[in-house]
C-alpha cells in the first residue's frame, strides 16, 4: 500500500487534501502548456515506483525553465532541494513560483536534509509537493510521524560493504534512496555506490521498493539499472552541466538508456 501507513484512514485523508486542491489549480493549469487532464498524486507515485516501469527522477532544480522542461520531456519526477547547504539549494519562496503548475504533469519531491518535520508536513499539506524526502540523519522516530499520517516519503540510506536490510526496515519508508555514504554531504557526490548491493534490497521481500542513486551518468545508468534492478534512477551531478544548471543533452541520454540494455 503507498504511502506506507498501518492505518488506512490516513491514506484516505491524503487523498481527500489532494483531491481538493484540484479547485486551487483548476485555473493555472488552464494556463499551463501541460497536460489538461493532469494525472492525481498517487497515480504519479504508483507509477514512478512500478517495477514495471523503469523511472527517472532528476535532483537538484533550481529554476522553472528547467522544471517545466523536464515534464515537457516526460521526466517522471523532479527534486527540489530545501536543505540551505546545498550547492543544489531553492529558496522556498522561488519554488513557490513554479511548482504549482506543475501538479499532475511530474512527481514533485521535496528533498531536505534534517529539516524540522512541520516543513516537509506544511509543504505535502499545502500540496506543493508530493513526496518528502529525507536525505539526512533523520532517525525512526521522525520518520514515523510521516508514515503514521499517511504522508509519502523517501528515506535516503547510505550503502556500504555492511549495509544491513533489517537496519532500514524500521523507517517505514515509501521508498528507499540508496546513495553513496558521505557524511556531512547529504547526496549529490557523484560517488557511484555496489549496485549488487542495491539489488540485494531489491530482493528483500521485506523492503520497500528501490531508488538507485549515486553517480548516474547517461554512460553507465543503463547498466546500473540492469544491475539493481531499483524501480528508478536518481540524479542529480550527471544531469547537469554545473550545480543546478541542467544539461538536456545528457538527461535525454538518460531517458533513452532507461530503455536500453547495457552494452
Amino acid at each position: 500500500m503507498l504511502p506506507s501507513s498501518s492505518d488506512p484512514d490516513c491514506i484516505h485523508r491524503l487523498i481527500l487534501v489532494h483531491e481538493s486542491k484540484k479547485l486551487n489549480t483548476e485555473i493555472d493549469l488552464r494556463h499551463s502548456p501541460f497536460n489538461l487532464h493532469p494525472l492525481t498524486m498517487l497515480q504519479l507515485l504508483h507509477r514512478f515506483l512500478s517495477p514495471d516501469h523503469s523511472s527517472l527522477k532528476v535532483c537538484g532544480v533550481t529554476t522553472p525553465e528547467d522544471a517545466n522542461e523536464l515534464a515537457k520531456i516526460g521526466v517522471d519526477a523532479l527534486g527540489i532541494n530545501f536543505w540551505h547547504e546545498s550547492r543544489r539549494y531553492c529558496p522556498l519562496e522561488e519554488a513557490r513560483k513554479f511548482l504549482p503548475r506543475l501538479s499532475g504533469n511530474i512527481l514533485r519531491v521535496g528533498v531536505f536534509v534534517n529539516a524540522d518535520p512541520d516543513l516537509p508536513r506544511r509543504l505535502l499539506d499545502e500540496g506543493l509537493i508530493d513526496v518528502a524526502q529525507f536525505h539526512g540523519d533523520e532517525d525512526y522516530s521522525y520518520c514515523e510521524i510521516f508514515s503514521g499520517e499517511g504522508m509519502p516519503f523517501f528515506k535516503a540510506i547510505g550503502v556500504g560493504p555492511e549495509s544491513d536490510m533489517t537496519e532500514v526496515l524500521p523507517y517505514q519508508a515509501t521508498a528507499l534512496l540508496l546513495d553513496a555514504p558521505a557524511p556531512d554531504v547529504y547526496g549529490g557526490t557523484g560517488r557511484t555506490i555496489d549496485w549488487n548491493t542495491a539489488a540485494s534490497f531489491v530482493d528483500n521481500p521485506s523492503s520497500p521498493p528501490v531508488i538507485l542513486a549515486g553517480g548516474i551518468t547517461p554512460e553507465n545508468a543503463a547498466e546500473a539499472l540492469f544491475t539493481s534492478r531499483a524501480c528508478a534512477l536518481d540524479v542529480a551531478s550527471g544531469s547537469e552541466s554545473t550545480p543546478g544548471v541542467k544539461d538536456f543533452g545528457k538527461i535525454s541520454a538518460l531517458l533513452d538508456a532507461l530503455h536500453c540494455p547495457p552494452q
